[in-house]
This record gives structure tokens, sequence and C-alpha cells, in this order.
């Protein structure tokens, strides 16, 4: 099986480079972040005509999350048990917002997650970042020690460069957000936890990216960031046969400002 991770910037802007990319790598089950549109908006017909059954939530022009699957999509969740919500006037109660959907796609419990930015760190949606990397975390653990066999895979933009050789350059983000200590022990703690990053072994670092910003010509630069990840439980990690970064779905115009992240599995 052939598991992919895409932040998109757009479902309904990029569906036809979107459904050519699945054609072309064969790609059994795509996890897509940053939709940017309603439920009702999403180009379901597109997947559907190329043999995929899709779930989405989304519930305005911000954020997103889908999984695309043509080897089975069921017992689909909305949000993760214990997932926070987040409002920026601390008088209106907080709301979950479209940032994680799981389902069981071949026998995979897949998780697509969009972890909030955090934006900077003196600003709420910092702390809010970290509280809910830390339920997602709990969560995860605990699926893990109900099932120590499980398949998971949790997969997504994870907004955080775990490591100084995931960044072009530490010094420029130093007292920014993705590279500070709280977020890189938030990431690391998934590891604690029990869960692998399953394609750095196949694809290492310095200088392997999957998200490049659209300004200041960051690609043609090779100034990008390593944020997207597939973290695998025990029995998904002893099934990856390969992964890698596919950085050319990055070129060209209409692109994503991040790559595809693949890993293929073992029956």
């Amino acid at each position: 099986m052939r598991l992919a991770t895409w932040n998109v910037n757009s479902v309904r802007a990029r569906a036809d480079r979107i459904c050519d990319w699945l054609q072309r790598t064969g790609t059994d089950v795509l996890a897509m972040q940053e939709t940017k549109c309603k439920d009702e908006q999403f180009p379901y017909a597109r997947f559907e005509e190329l043999g995929y059954e899709v779930a989405h939530v989304g519930l305005s022009q911000w954020n997103g999350v889908a999984i695309a699957s043509r080897v089975g999509l069921a017992d689909v969740q909305i949000g993760f048990e214990d997932q926070p919500g987040f409002s920026k006037d601390p008088e209106v109660d907080p709301a979950l917002e479209a940032r994680a959907i799981g389902a069981t796609c071949g026998g995979v419990r897949v998780w697509s997650l969009y972890v909030p930015n955090g934006r900077e760190l003196d600003d709420p949606h910092y702390t809010y970042k970290l509280d809910w990397l830390a339920k997602l975390r709990a969560d995860a653990q605990s699926w893990l020690a109900a099932d120590p066999e499980q398949p998971i895979a949790l997969v997504g933009d994870w907004n955080v460069a775990p490591t100084d050789e995931d960044v072009w350059d530490p010094s420029f983000f130093e007292g920014k957000t993705h590279t500070s200590q709280p977020e890189r022990d938030a990431f690391h703690a998934f590891m604690d936890a029990g869960f692998a990053d399953v394609v750095r072994p196949h694809a290492p670092g310095p200088g392997v990216y999957t998200y490049w910003d659209y300004t200041q010509l960051r690609f043609p630069k090779k100034q990008g960031m390593r944020i997207d990840f597939v973290l695998g439980s025990p029995a998904l990690a002893s099934r990856v046969t390969g992964a890698g970064i596919d950085r050319e779905e990055r070129k060209g115009k209409g692109a994503s400002d991040h790559a595809p992240v693949v890993v293929d599995l073992a029956d």
C-alpha cells in the first residue's frame, strides 16, 4: 500500500494537479491538509471518478483536512477524542477547528492532521498549539496501549521542525515558532509514546525539506523547512519498505507550498 500526506493549500484550486499526481504515482491513500473549503464545496466527484472514497471536514475557507482512499474508508472520526478548540477572545468559548480526521484504510488507521501554526511565541495560538499536540499525544498513546499491534499512521503538516537540520538557517528562526524547544519537545513526545518518524531513515537530512514559502524565492534558493511527517506505530513502522518526499511536485505553476510525503507499506 502506498500512503501519502500533502498539505495541498486549497483542494479546489489544485484538484486537477492532485488527481493527476494520484494517477501518476499509484498512491492508494492520500491524507490532505489545508483543503480550505466547507464539506459541500469539496470536489468529491474528481476523486470518485478515479476510484477514491473521500472523508473530509471543513468549516470555512481556513484549515480543512481529508482522506482519500481506494483501499477502503471505514470508521471515519472527525477530530480526536480530547482535541481542544481555539478562540481569540477569552470571553468566547473555544471552537473546535477542522484540523483532524481519522479513518481505517486497508487495515491502517490513518489520521490526517493539521497542527496549529502557533503564530508567535507570545500569541495565544502558541499555547493552543502546545495543548493541541499534548492532547493528541495522550490520545495516540492510549490508542497504542489499547491495541499495541494496531498499525497507526499520524500524518500531516505538524508545523514543527524538530531538529536544526530541518530548517535552512536555524539562526533565522531564533525567537520564532516551529523551532522553539517546547514545540520540539511536544513533537518528540510522540517518539517517547512509541511512534517513529518512518520517512527520515529513507530521506535523511540536512537540506531535505517538505515546505518552501512562496515569498523571497525560497524554493529556488533551497530555503525550506521539514514540517510534514508520517509518524507510525511499531506495527506500521515494521511494514515500511520505502519512503520519500516528492520535491518535484513543488515545482511549476499552481504548486502548493508543500511537497507530498510518501510511504510504501508491505502487505
